[in-house]
């Protein structure tokens, strides 16, 4: 399934090789199938996936697990969270800031979407 809810078709390109098609329901114009950009980012599809497996992790557990650095991190999660993939929560332990990140339901929605994109796409190249 595509991202939103269509089948993957597959086409004829020019020369009438099979090629990557348009989501079923489009025009062949409308051209190859387009990911979902801000989760398919290597760093933000771990944290969306992290998040999706634990339910809410902190920074530190985040950034240990995917292997980044605190800066890279942070910009990541912002454009997340600027999206409504991710909720930032802020406290405190005694004097000690704590940040923890989860997963929204329209994380959630948008990362099974480009679940189900990308199996689609599998498929359609396995065929």
């Amino acid at each position: 399934m595509a991202a939103d809810g269509g089948a993957v078709r597959r086409r004829k390109d020019d020369e009438g090789s099979p090629a990557l098609g348009a989501v079923a329901g489009r025009s062949a114009e409308a051209g190859p199938l387009e990911l979902d950009r801000l989760i398919h980012e290597r760093v933000r599809l771990g944290i969306v996936s992290a998040l999706a497996v634990n339910g809410s992790l902190s920074f530190t557990d985040l950034r240990d697990l995917l292997g980044t650095t605190d800066g890279n991190l942070s910009a990541h999660a912002r454009r997340l969270e600027d999206a409504g993939y991710v909720v930032c929560m802020k406290s405190f332990e005694g004097r000690t800031p704590r940040t923890e990140y989860g997963l929204t339901d329209v994380g959630r929605r948008e990362l099974n979407a480009y679940l189900n994109h990308m199996e689609a796409i599998i498929e359609a190249t396995r065929e």
